[in-house]
């Protein structure tokens, strides 16, 4: 993957007004007068005298590469896509991923994606989403740091009291201010890019070319542009789908340090962070990261090791404020994260993108098949009233070791969605969880085959969950051998 020659300049006007809540370009200049720091001096003999000893830069370059690690990420991913596709112009993509690939870990079987990347920093970029008929959708909104500023929904769909469809929404950047065309919501974002994430309900291939319809009726355009036929023009995602973060974690990861740290600095310079990061930014600058800045008065070997340490952590976390009931695990604090830099890092890595809990949540299992060769046969029973309780829809989708999908002759991997299942006359839910067919006597929409042998993994998707579960009251019930 390209890293291409950086993001586009940011027009001279740009940045004569700090955003709501983010670092002004005073306070960026405070903290480089605070610290002393030059702005030049990238290499190792760099005439910057080091600050503190060689433990505390190490430490310091670990809690700054965490910091950075979702920027960095999201602008990767958004470099590959945009090999691919403009700024401000939808992306669809076209098809249900098959169960052979293995691009992308625990893949999404629910939905059809409609992305799209936003350069906000002229002007606001509109999209509009039409009637869709009995059918979820969402269209989030991610700031350059991976925090979800907005998520208009088919159930919540941040219009005024009383609208209907078609919804047309303003995606403005930071101190812009003018006049949108009547009836269009606005939604400010913090950063001057901006990642649209949508998805569309998709139930089943058969119903795919019916998803497609909807996106084709899908615009989005700068204002400028809003009433031309650019507004409708969009690409399909490519099939190998290299736009997603699998790709562009590998390359974050692998990046020579230094290159991570200045690229870092680019593009805190064109998305700075926020007015509660100040702290973080004023320790950063000791070792020269900051917005325009370079990595300065700390080796190599040490940037090296930070990094080292990071990666190890980011690996590693689990939200402490997350839930562990019945081998289930549930973290709702993700989709915003205030100076909890770990969280978001972590989140990032195993899912970037990660939407607010009130619109989806991902009650996770990992287990294994077998303790001494002998396959073992679940039973996932939820008791009557304790169906997973939704405004939407909800799935449970197997992955092997890796967290691809299973392979099966029976070519099932989900339940839940697209086809209910079939409840007891007791009003309780019962799923077959195993490799084997279990015959007649269970019905396919309540079977979910599993890997003979080994590690697996279960996940969740509740679509719009009910208060009981944002308050902790409904989780899922334990697999029982």
């Amino acid at each position: 993957m390209s890293m291409g020659n950086g993001p586009p300049a940011i027009p001279g006007n740009s940045r004569s007004s700090a955003a709501p809540g983010r670092l002004s370009r005073r306070s960026l200049l405070g903290l480089i007068a605070v610290t002393g720091l030059a702005a030049c001096g990238e290499h190792e003999d760099s005439a910057v005298e080091p600050s503190g000893t060689p433990a505390e830069r190490r430490e310091v370059a670990t809690d700054a590469y965490i910091f950075g690690y979702p920027l960095m990420l999201i602008d990767t991913v958004r470099r590959q896509s945009l090999k691919y596709t403009s700024v401000n112009r939808f992306q669809h993509l076209s098809s249900l991923p098959a169960s052979s690939q293995r691009t992308v870990v625990r893949i999404d079987l629910d939905n059809l994606y409609s992305v799209a990347w936003l350069d906000l920093r002229e002007e606001p970029v509109l999209f509009e989403v039409p009637r869709i008929e009995d059918r979820y959708w969402v269209m989030q909104i991610l700031d350059a740091w991976s925090n979800t500023a907005f998520t208009p929904t088919s159930v919540q769909p941040h219009a005024e009291p009383g609208a209907s469809a078609p919804f047309v929404y303003a995606v403005t950047g930071p101190g812009w201010k003018g006049t949108l065309p009547l009836g269009a919501v606005q939604l400010p974002v913090p950063t001057a890019d901006a990642w649209l994430y949508g998805r569309i309900e998709v139930r089943g291939p058969d119903d795919v070319a019916a998803v497609r319809d909807i996106q084709s009726h899908l615009r989005l355009a700068p204002l400028s542009a809003w009433t031309t036929p650019a507004a409708a023009e969009a690409d399909s995602i490519p099939a190998n789908r290299d736009w997603t973060e699998s790709a562009g974690r590998d390359l974050v990861e692998d990046m020579p340090v230094r290159d991570f740290f200045e690229r870092m600095c680019e593009l805190m310079e064109e998305n700075p962070p926020a007015a509660d990061d100040e702290p973080a930014m004023r320790r950063f600058a000791t070792i020269g990261i900051r917005p325009g800045g370079s990595p300065e008065g700390v080796s190599t070997g040490e940037l090296s090791a930070g990094a080292d340490a990071a990666k190890r952590k980011i690996v590693a976390y689990v939200d402490p404020g997350s839930i562990l009931r019945n081998s289930w695990v549930l973290d709702l604090n993700v989709g915003r994260y205030g100076t909890n830099y770990l969280l978001r890092a972590a989140t990032a890595s195993r899912g970037v993108g990660a939407n607010l809990a009130a619109v989806v949540v991902y009650p996770a299992m990992f287990d294994q098949a077998d303790d001494d060769g002998t396959p073992i046969e679940f039973t996932l029973r939820f008791e009557p009233g304790q169906a997973p309780p939704v405004a939407a829809f909800w799935s449970l989708t197997a992955y092997g070791s890796a967290g691809y999908l299973v392979p099966n002759e029976a070519d099932l991997h989900t339940v839940g969605h697209p086809v209910p299942p079939v409840f007891a006359p007791d009003g309780s839910l019962e799923f077959t969880i195993q490799a084997a067919d279990p015959g007649s006597g269970v019905p396919r929409s309540n079977w979910l085959p599993i890997p003979e042998r080994g590690q697996f993994s279960l996940v969740m998707r509740l679509y719009e969950p009910d208060r009981r579960v944002l308050d902790g009251e409904w989780f899922p019930p334990p697999l029982t051998p």
